[in-house]
């Protein structure tokens, strides 16, 4: 276990223990330390035996230098076209839309430097003749309103002209527990055997659609990764299975309770948006797919606008008035590319890497990662394709390489999503003279209060893999020029502390750029609300909770060999699991379930991480209160102790971690607490988002109430009962 701990203070984290500055060698030997459920990280022996989290950076032919910055406008994307109005069972009307995922080229890189195949969502129906038939990566935003559903047709299309099913742009590891179509009706859904080590899939790519951040969705429409469905290609092999496991019975539940029909290479969903105002974003959710066909392309923001804890209820502080916020954005029936100014900007950093021929680059080797060459599945346990982590060389943002955003000197709001693959972002305001940032949501909705970033965090904001941050960005003060948005996070594994004293930061003339700001005189006064005078919208607390949860966070090593023969420790996937008597116990995601809360109950949900490294903890179907954090006990060796104890004391959420959340960073060698609602019956999952980790193991079922009639798994019995294996609880009682 890597002794380097966190006190965050600051949105950088403080470390409390000694460091090291030594850069490491991308190659850096890996060795592990700790076994399954004591502790698991990955390590360079650097000289004098100093220990180094570290994970390699790989890249593609394409080298960063070779990429000329700033030379492309950030694209903002336009809002996604209705394909109409529909009325649901009670009498409520619905936006319908209409929305593929396609293959197409796009100009990622630089004008001049060859373009990019990439998969992205777009519209292929509009009730408007300005409605922007555009395929994007990333794609159009769909703009909500609060308590008025939303309906999506999501369609597979990722066929050619023919019809003919499109192959993977990535290498995809069959090896894994994954959505597996060869595998057919029985073999679906499962890790397959092999007499001998495979090579990468390439057959037809199943998709299903999540929205992240959606509150009180019915569990047909929340994306499971066993609701996967293939394109309705006409050449799709005999004896595949062309639909997920859960598929068939999530379409009865849609046409039962929301009167739509699924069919070949679609389904239909339903979000409520009775949630908080909230930035949300929709991503594919395939089992052991989701790193790739997300790294292909296909994300885009979801916005739910209004309701009482809306921007109609921010005060402004000084007159007891509502409060103004920067705007405009874009709205429907904009030009794609836009010709209009907008002062509110949804921004999605990526990290990717490219080949010379403008492609996307991924590994398709686990031997890109730390060396390893075998024994590779089956007379190993390294699976041959898929890596730990992947780190880019490049980032992106909202699809373009580097971009640059003429700002005036006024105020802006910039919604920022991290949706790297494992890269933990922390974003670096500070060498732009001048600037304020201040951070009013995250999310879940708007913060209890607005946090200054620039004065009280060193102008930094540290975002997980899929953490969202709404901010009010102030330029009025920054003299005229063009000024770098930074990155100090970490080329790996983050586990806290403070960037050049716990570890290194992000490559200076790559990762350690975002983007480029060219400031410009104001055309008009800036009316909007400074952001140190918004009142934020009260919000409800969550009810007390009823039990308690501990939950187990786990990495599985084993011994493989490099190139030369030499034994080499290395992880082969990462697990979640449940702290039985203070004991973790690792758990698959096919075993059964364990979180089973009931329907109306509330809960604290503890995240017991063994594991270096620090992992974004997502719940789907619920928005959670962060309660706090603290240390567990470690042992002579650094690892935790077993059983497993808190230390204490325990430190309160962060400023920016205040109102509710979807996403929260859990830390190595620390407990992560929070509080959680769950309103809806169904069927969910839990994970981590770092995709790496979720798609080998790190996701969890968990089902709220009852395991409901006909669902896969579940044996219905003559006289209509059911028989289904008992699961273990895993909660305990209050005291």
């Amino acid at each position: 276990m890597d002794d380097r701990r966190t006190s965050t203070s600051t949105s950088t984290s403080t470390s409390t223990s000694t460091s090291t500055s030594l850069r490491l060698s991308r190659r850096a030997f890996i060795t592990a330390a700790g076994a399954v459920g004591a502790g698991f990280m990955l390590y360079a022996v650097m000289p004098g035996g100093i220990r180094v989290a570290v994970a390699h950076v790989p890249g593609g032919a394409l080298a960063p230098a070779d990429v000329p910055k700033f030379r492309t406008p950030l694209l903002i994307p336009p809002v996604m076209p209705r394909a109409g109005t529909v009325a649901m069972r009670g009498g409520k009307n619905a936006d319908s839309y209409e929305i593929s995922v396609r293959q197409f080229t796009q100009q990622v890189l630089p004008a001049g430097m060859p373009a990019t195949t990439v998969w992205g969502y777009g519209a292929v129906a509009s009730t408007s003749k300005k409605g922007l038939l555009v395929h994007h990566a990333p794609s159009l935003t769909i703009e909500a309103k609060w308590n008025r559903p939303v309906r999506v047709k999501w369609i597979n299309e990722l066929v050619d002209d023919d019809r003919r099913f499109l192959p993977h742009l990535l290498p995809v590891d069959p090896t894994l527990h994954w959505a597996n179509p060869p595998g057919g009706a029985t073999g679906r859904d499962s890790r397959p055997r092999f007499e001998t080590t495979p090579n990468a899939y390439d057959g037809p790519v199943p998709i299903v659609t999540h929205l992240h951040g959606a509150v009180g969705v019915g569990d047909e429409s929340d994306g499971y990764p066993e609701a996967w469905y293939l394109p309705a290609a006409d050449d799709i092999p005999a004896g595949f299975a062309t639909e997920g496991t859960w598929y068939e019975f999530f379409a009865g539940k849609a046409g039962s309770e929301h009167a739509v029909a699924w069919g070949t290479g679609y389904a239909v969903v339903d979000y409520p948006n009775d949630q908080r105002e909230s930035t949300l974003w929709y991503h594919d959710h395939t089992l052991g797919m989701t790193r790739l066909n997300v790294y292909a392309g296909p994300a885009g923001f979801f916005l739910v606008r209004g309701g009482p804890e809306g921007a109609d209820a921010i005060l402004d502080g000084r007159f007891g008035t509502t409060a103004v916020l920067p705007g405009p954005a874009p709205k429907d029936g904009d030009k794609f590319p836009a010709n209009k100014t907008y002062h509110e900007i949804p921004i999605a950093v990526q990290d990717r890497s490219f080949n010379e021929d403008g492609s996307l680059f991924y590994p398709d080797t686990r031997a890109l990662f730390d060396g390893i060459v075998g024994d590779y599945l089956p007379a190993g346990e390294f699976s041959p394709i898929w890596n730990p982590e992947f780190f880019g060389n490049m980032i992106i943002a909202n699809g373009n390489t580097w971009p640059f955003q003429v700002v005036e000197q006024c105020r802006y709001r910039l919604r920022f999503l991290n949706g790297c693959q494992s890269r933990f972002l922390i974003l670096d305001f500070s060498a732009i003279p001048g600037l304020e940032v201040w951070q009013i949501g995250n999310e879940g909705g708007y913060l209890d209060g607005p946090v200054n970033l620039s004065a009280d965090h060193a102008g930094r904001l540290l975002m997980g893999p899929s953490e969202r941050a709404d901010l009010i960005v102030d330029f009025t003060g920054v003299p005229l020029g063009s000024y770098v948005l930074g990155n100090v996070g970490p080329d790996e594994p983050f586990g806290g502390g403070t960037p050049g004293v716990d570890f290194e930061p992000s490559d200076a003339a790559s990762t350690g750029q975002v983007m480029q700001f060219r400031v410009v005189p104001a055309v008009a006064p800036d009316p909007t609300t400074p952001p140190r005078y918004l009142v934020l919208p009260a919000r409800t607390p969550l009810p007390a909770e009823t039990s308690t949860r501990s939950l187990a966070l786990i990495e599985k090593s084993a011994i493989g060999f490099d190139a030369g023969g030499r034994p080499v420790d290395g992880p082969t996937e990462a697990v979640l699991g449940v702290v039985d008597a203070g004991v973790p116990v690792p758990l698959d995601w096919d075993d059964d379930v364990t979180e089973n809360p009931q329907v109306g109950a509330t809960e604290v949900w503890e995240f017991v991480n063994t594991t270096g490294d620090a992992h974004p903890m997502h719940v789907h179907e619920v928005a959670f209160e962060v309660v706090g954090r603290e240390r567990l006990v470690l042992d002579e060796e650094g690892e935790v102790a077993v059983p497993v104890t808190p230390a204490g004391p325990m430190r309160p959420p962060e400023p920016w971690e205040t109102g509710v959340k979807d996403s929260v960073i859990s830390y190595p060698g620390e407990v992560t607490r929070v509080r959680l609602r769950f309103a809806r019956p169904g069927q969910f999952v839990w994970h981590c988002h770092i995709v790496e980790h979720e798609d080998n193991e790190m996701m969890r079922p968990y089902r709220v109430g009852p395991e409901q009639h006909g669902q896969p798994g579940v044996q219905v019995m003559q006289g209509g009962g059911v028989r289904h294996r008992a699961a273990p609880d895993g909660s305990r009682p209050v005291a």
